[in-house]
C-alpha cells in the first residue's frame, strides 16, 4: 500500500493516504471562533493536494478544558456558521476535514479558564497540582464531549477525532503514572480505559459520524508506559474507526523530535500495526519517511513538512525535487507561548491572507550574495517574471549555513540547500560563483555576523546564538567550557533537552551564575536566524522594486 492510493477511514473515502496533522496553530478569535486567517491556513494545505486535513484541538467546554490562547472552542453553537465556511472551503478542493476534540485536564491553561485545572488525580503538573474529578465531572464532561461532537456534525465536518494523547485528560486517565484512582475509573487497565471508552459510546449514541482518536503509542517520561501498553490501549477501546499514534505525555521529544532524534521514531516504535485502521505521525518530512511509515499504518500523518511546504502532499506524490523540507530546527514551529504558527523555513505559515507579490515584472536584477537572503530575493525576482543573476565569491550558495559545525543541524540543514539548488535551476537564475561584485545590484549581504568563541584554554559563553551552541560543542574537546543555563533560553524544550545532554557528554560544564566574567554575553530574544534572513530577502526586493518602479514595473 502506498501514500498515493485513495483509502477510506469509516464511511470517509479519501482521495490518497496522506492526512495533515492537528497542530496548534493560535489563529482563532480569542473566544475559539474561527476566522478568514485560521481558515486560510488550512485551506491552503487542502489546495496543496492532502487527503486530510485534522484541525487542531479543539476544547468542548468553556469552563477549564482550554489549553492554549486563541485556541479553537466548539462551546457555542454561534460559531458553527464560521465553521461551516471552514469545512465549505476545505471540500472545494476534495479534501476530507476532521475536527479533533480536547478537554486540557489537568494541563488546562490557567489564565483563560474559568474554572482550575482537574484531572483524574491530583498528580504534579510541571508545577501545578490540579483538583482530583469526582463522578460529578466526569459526567459533565462526557455531556460536553457528546455536545461538542453535535457541533461537529451541524458545522459539516466529515468526523472526530478524540485527544488521548500528550496528557490532555482522556490520556490522563490511560497512563497509570497520572490515573492513580482507586474507584471504577483506575485501579487496573480496564478501569483506566473506562473514561475514554464512555465518551466514544456516549457519541455513538448521539452522533453518526467517524470517529477515531490520538493516542500517544509511548510515554517519553522515565517510568512512563511503553509501546505494547499503548497498542494494547488502541485495540481495547470499541467503536472507534481509527487510531492515530502520537507519543509523549508531558516531556518532550513528543511527536516533535527535532534533528538531534531519529525520523519516523515513533513508527520506529509501533511493534506492529494494529488490528484497526492506523495513521502515525512523527518526523514524516519526505517521501521516503512517508514510506516507511505506510509499511506499518494505513494512512501517514504529517505535522511539520506541511508547515514548511503546504503542498507536502502534491510534491511527494509527484516525486517533486522543488519541496521546501522541514528541517525539524523547532524554533519557529514551536513559539506558541504567546506567538501564532510560523515555520522557519516558510515565512508565508500563518500569514496566508497577506498579498503573494503576484504582480508581473520585467528586466534584469543583478542579486549579490547567495545566502539565504540573497537566495530568496532571487527566488521571488523570478518567480515575477525577472532575469536574475545571483553572485557570489564562495565556491557554494548558502552563506553562513555553510560554517555550520553541529553534525546533526549540518545534515538536516542540507535538505534546504538541495531545495534552492533545484530551484535555482527550474527557474533559470544565472549564479556567479567564485566571483566578486561591486556594481550596481541588489545588496543581500547579512545585516549581522555574530563573532565566534574565542581560542582560549577557559572560554565562558552566556549567550542565546545558535552559532555559539554549535561552537561550543566543536570547541569541547580542546577547552574548557563553561556556560550559563540561561544561554539555552531561545531552543524549545525539545532541542534544549538533547543539546545539553550532548554538551554535558561533550564536557561543557552549565552555570546559573551570571556574576561571572564572560568571554562572549549576547542574550538576544530576536536572533537573526534562517527565518529572519527570508523575510528580509523578500522585503529587500520589495523595497528595491519600489525604489525603481518605473524600471521594471
Amino acid at each position: 500500500m502506498r501514500f498515493t492510493e485513495p483509502g477510506s477511514i469509516g464511511n470517509v473515502a479519501l482521495k490518497n493516504r496522506i492526512v495533515m496533522a492537528p497542530m496548534i496553530s493560535n489563529l482563532s478569535n480569542p473566544d475559539g471562533c474561527t476566522n478568514e486567517n485560521h481558515i486560510s491556513y488550512l485551506e491552503e494545505r487542502a489546495k496543496g493536494g492532502t487527503g486530510l486535513i485534522i484541525t487542531e484541538y479543539t476544547y468542548i467546554d468553556s469552563i477549564n478544558a482550554r489549553g492554549s490562547r486563541n485556541q479553537a472552542g466548539v462551546y457555542n453553537t454561534d460559531f458553527i456558521p464560521k465553521f461551516r465556511r471552514l469545512t465549505e472551503r476545505i471540500h472545494n478542493h476534495d479534501t476530507g476535514i476532521f475536527m479533533q476534540l480536547v478537554h486540557a485536564g489537568g494541563k488546562a491553561f490557567l489564565d483563560t479558564n474559568r474554572q482550575g485545572p482537574m484531572a483524574p488525580s491530583p498528580v504534579d503538573y510541571a508545577g501545578y497540582t490540579p483538583r482530583e474529578m469526582t463522578s460529578d465531572d466526569i459526567e459533565r464532561v462526557v455531556a460536553d464531549y457528546v455536545s461538542a461532537a453535535k457541533f461537529v456534525r451541524n458545522s459539516n465536518f466529515d468526523g472526530i477525532e478524540l485527544h488521548g494523547a500528550h496528557g490532555y485528560l482522556i490520556q490522563e486517565f490511560i497512563s497509570p503514572g497520572l490515573n492513580h484512582r482507586t474507584d471504577k475509573y483506575g485501579g487496573s487497565f480496564e478501569g483506566r480505559m473506562r473514561f475514554p471508552q464512555e465518551i466514544i459510546d456516549a457519541i455513538r449514541e448521539s452522533v453518526d459520524l467517524t470517529m477515531g482518536i490520538r493516542l500517544s503509542l509511548y510515554e517519553d517520561e522515565q517510568g512512563g508506559y511503553g509501546p505494547d501498553y499503548g497498542l494494547k490501549a488502541a485495540e481495547h477501546l470499541s467503536g472507534i474507526d481509527y487510531v492515530h499514534f502520537s507519543a509523549g505525555r508531558l516531556a518532550p521529544p513528543g511527536s516533535s523530535s527535532s534533528f538531534y532524534g531519529n525520523k519516523t521514531h515513533i513508527a520506529d516504535m509501533l511493534p506492529r500495526k494494529a488490528k484497526i485502521t492506523t495513521m502515525v505521525v512523527g518526523s514524516v518530512t519526505d517521501a521516503q519517511d512517508a514510506e516507511k511509515v505506510m509499511k506499518k499504518s494505513d494512512f501517514v500523518s504529517v505535522g511539520r513538512g506541511m508547515l514548511a511546504d503546504p503542498f507536502f502532499a502534491t510534491k511527494i506524490i509527484q516525486d517533486s525535487p522543488f519541496l521546501r523540507p522541514c528541517i525539524r530546527c523547532n524554533q519557529a514551529c514551536r513559539d506558541l507561548s504567546f506567538g501564532e504558527v510560523r515555520c522557519t523555513v516558510n515565512p508565508d505559515t500563518g500569514l496566508e491572507t497577506l498579498h503573494r507579490y503576484a504582480d508581473a515584472m520585467h528586466g534584469d536584477l543583478t542579486v549579490v550574495g547567495a545566502g539565504v537572503m540573497g537566495l530568496e530575493a532571487s527566488i521571488l525576482a523570478a518567480k515575477r517574471g525577472m532575469k536574475v543573476t545571483l553572485y557570489d565569491q564562495r565556491e557554494s550558495i548558502g552563506g553562513q549555513l555553510l560554517e555550520i559545525t553541529d553534525s546533526y543541524k549540518k545534515t538536516e540543514f542540507q535538505s534546504l540547500l538541495k531545495y534552492y539548488s533545484e530551484i535555482l535551476r527550474k527557474l533559470g537564475l544565472e549564479v556567479r560563483l567564485n566571483e566578486k561584485y561591486s556594481g550596481k545590484g541588489l545588496y543581500c549581504l547579512p545585516g549581522i555576523i555574530y563573532p565566534s568563541l574565542p581560542q582560549k584554554d577557559t572560554i565562558l559563553v552566556d549567550s542565546t546564538i545558535y552559532r555559539h551552541h554549535d561552537e561550543a560543542l566543536q570547541m569541547s574537546g580542546r577547552h574548557r567550557i563553561i556556560m550559563t543555563s540561561r544561554s539555552l533560553s531561545s531552543l524549545d524544550r525539545v532541542r534544549l533537552e538533547s543539546y545539553r545532554k550532548l554538551a554535558t557528554k561533550a564536557g561543557i560544564e552549565f552555570t546559573d551564575d551570571l556574576s561571572l566574567k564572560f568571554d562572549v554575553r549576547i542574550i538576544e530574544r530576536h536572533q537573526y536566524d534562517i527565518r529572519s534572513a527570508m523575510v528580509a530577502g523578500r522585503a529587500k526586493f520589495m523595497d528595491y522594486v519600489r525604489e525603481n518602479s518605473s524600471e521594471y514595473l
